[in-house]
């Protein structure tokens, strides 16, 4: 597909992902798209979704929206997570194949893989068993845009791909200690703990679960790639293709952030899955896509993005 000559609609285009794949779209000559906000279009109404199809007529939508947070975040909100999450991918989804929409493109969640799958997670293993317990509820959610995309494929003949990106971290992330990520949570730790003479940074968990991450300019280019190009109806993972522990992962981002003091491991906290990495051979044969930022890089990244935008 030539994007250059589309609408390309982009639910959570502001996001932090969304507004690094609006900046792949550009990259990739694509100079028409409409980013869908909340303030002017809630997905989970479906008088609002019915109004943004009628109003942009988009010829692909690429739905990023969701509600979304860490481990704590989730144990919170499943509730919430779940609900909103299954409404705004039903109701997109469906008044896509209403107005029409030549491709949907659902961006699900590693969640969504059951708790203890094999390592690496291969697609074939999306359905053999629960998922991790405390982000169950929003990984289920997610996953319904799979089965709703095949199930339209099937009977409506529309074309809906779904990619499954591994935990992401970059400039614009969310830094919010009530419900960041890992990563983020982990460098405004470290930063805060060193600006005020603090000896040590507590972590959750045991420090001993194992995460994938993936650039999320890396991610936003892997989106467009499979946009263009991949028409299957099978789910893709997009990863990076290592496996790093909690606990060289905090080590790490100490080094770079210039934290010295110790660092403490709160096993109170759940550590969520206990390992998540990747294979991510089809997204590499069936569109082309490898990631290309160093990890070391990408963290020295999105850590001089923090210095320089915390506050603003």
């Amino acid at each position: 597909m030539d994007l250059s000559s589309k609408r390309v609609l982009v639910t959570g285009g502001s996001g932090f992902l969304g507004r690094h794949v609006v900046a792949a779209l550009a990259r990739h000559g694509c100079s028409d798209v409409v980013v869908a906000r909340k303030a002017k279009h809630d997905l989970t109404v479906e008088a609002d979704v019915v109004r943004l199809f009628r109003d942009v007529r988009p010829h692909v939508v690429v739905h990023l929206a969701a509600v979304v947070g860490g481990i704590g975040a989730n144990r919170e909100s499943p509730g919430r997570f779940f609900y909103q999450n299954v409404m705004m991918g039903a109701l997109t989804m469906e008044q896509a194949r209403v107005a029409g929409v030549e491709k949907f493109v659902g961006v699900g969640t590693i969640c969504a893989y059951p708790k203890v799958a094999p390592v690496p997670f291969l697609e074939r293993d999306l359905w053999n068993g629960y998922p991790e317990e405390t982000n169950a509820p929003y990984g289920i959610a997610k996953k319904m845009l799979l089965v709703q995309g095949q199930a339209y494929r099937q009977e409506y003949g529309f074309e809906a791909i779904h990619l499954l990106p591994v935990n992401l971290y970059g400039p614009h992330d969310n830094f919010d200690p009530s419900s960041s990520h890992v990563i983020p949570a982990l460098i405004r730790k470290c930063l805060e703990a060193t600006e005020i003479g603090a000896d040590e940074v507590i972590c959750w968990g045991t420090g001993n679960a194992t995460r994938e991450f993936l650039y999320v300019e890396d991610c936003a280019e892997a989106i467009v790639l499979a946009a263009q190009r991949y028409e299957s109806p099978e789910p893709v993972n997009l990863g990076a293709g290592f496996e790093i522990s909690i606990r060289d992962l905090a080590e790490l981002v100490a080094e770079l952030t210039g934290f010295t003091g110790r660092l403490v491991f709160d096993r109170t906290k759940p550590d969520g899955q206990p390992r998540r990495s990747l294979d991510v051979t089809r997204a590499r044969n069936s569109f082309g896509f490898s990631a290309t930022t160093d990890f070391h890089t990408g963290l020295k990244r999105t850590i001089e993005w923090y210095r320089a935008h915390r506050g603003c």
